[in-house]
């Protein structure tokens, strides 16, 4: 038996909800394609361009440690498809501007992450 706080929803579902409810949450212009982990069923995989002249690429791996919690991880940034080094200030606030965004968009989903 599952407890209740554990994860029921299916992968692809969730990554579906997440893909409706993200865009929403994001700066104007700025585009998100969320995808299910191959192997992790607890696992989305996050990928989100920036608008504007900047051509910066961020991939984050976002894992629901329960129904309700998740775990976010940088995984890449790229600018105009080369890796750059995420440890400038200015990365640093972007990154945590869609830390955020991930974690509002997960408290949007409780309704149906949390039965």
């Amino acid at each position: 038996m599952a407890s209740k706080d554990e994860l029921t929803v299916p992968k692809e579902d969730l990554a579906d909800a997440w893909q409706r409810m993200l865009p929403e949450r994001l700066h104007g212009g700025d585009k998100a394609e969320v995808r299910a982990d191959g192997i992790d069923d607890r696992t989305l995989r996050v990928h989100i361009k920036t608008a504007g002249h900047q051509m910066l690429e961020f991939d984050f791996a976002v894992k629901y440690v329960d129904s309700r919690e998740i775990d976010i991880q940088l995984t890449d940034v790229e600018k105009d498809g080369q890796s750059v080094d995420e440890r400038t200030d200015i990365m640093q606030d972007l990154i945590l501007d869609y830390r955020r965004h991930l974690h509002e968009t997960a408290q949007a989903l409780h309704h149906y992450t949390h039965s």
